[in-house]
């Protein structure tokens, strides 16, 4: 079985594992991941942080948003381009949201471009699992695969960091030669930090 047909497999049992989460998990994980991550060095430096809207079953972002813009972190959200691609606008809090394709939240700020991720100090990422040598498995779009590489392009190493439930981080996920890993994983019980291979 190759590592494609693996990552599809993977995926689909940990998208059915939160299909049974309900909406008060949901908002109640991510309460306490706001919590974990707002004490972060990497984001307690960051003056731009690049995050999403959490939208379904995925781990809430919302309070962590409001917590970041609250204390004067300039949060850059993600806009999808028809081709998969991601541009990035200012995030100017709950009530400037809208809803876009694919039950998407965006901002309704005008988008920056692109290359605006290449400005911020840190990059919290959607995902579905990471394993311990933080490599991170995403849903397969490629969106994120295009921010990362844009970031190498430009040179620019800010921290990567993914929210997660806790049954989501793993001993091993599928890779590939292009995934990079991240530094930690914010869950409800706690921050999952990665050392960097050699």
């Amino acid at each position: 079985m190759n590592d494609e047909t693996r990552k599809r497999r993977l995926r689909a049992e940990l998208l059915e594992v939160r299909s049974g989460l309900t909406a008060e998990d949901v908002r109640e994980s991510g309460l306490r991941i706001a919590v974990h991550a707002t004490g972060l060095w990497e984001l307690a430096r960051a003056r731009t942080v690049a995050a999403y809207v959490s939208i379904g079953r995925e781990p809430g972002t919302r309070a962590l948003l409001e917590t970041l813009r609250e204390r004067g972190t300039r949060v850059l959200l993600p806009v999808l381009l028809p081709d998969n691609d991601l541009d990035w606008a200012p995030y100017e809090g709950p009530d400037r949201l809208v809803r876009a394709g694919r039950g998407l939240l965006e901002p309704a700020a005008p988008a920056l471009g692109p290359e605006a991720v290449v400005e911020a100090d840190a990059v919290l990422l959607p995902g579905l699992a990471v394993d311990r040598r933080g490599l991170r498995l995403g849903r397969g779009g490629g969106s994120y695969d295009r921010v990362l590489a844009r970031l190498e392009a430009a040179g620019r190493t800010p921290p990567l960091v993914v929210l997660l439930y806790d049954g989501e981080v793993l001993e091993e996920v599928p890779a590939e030669a292009h995934d990079r890993p991240v530094r930690a994983a914010v869950t409800p019980s706690g921050v999952h930090r990665f050392t960097r291979p050699e």
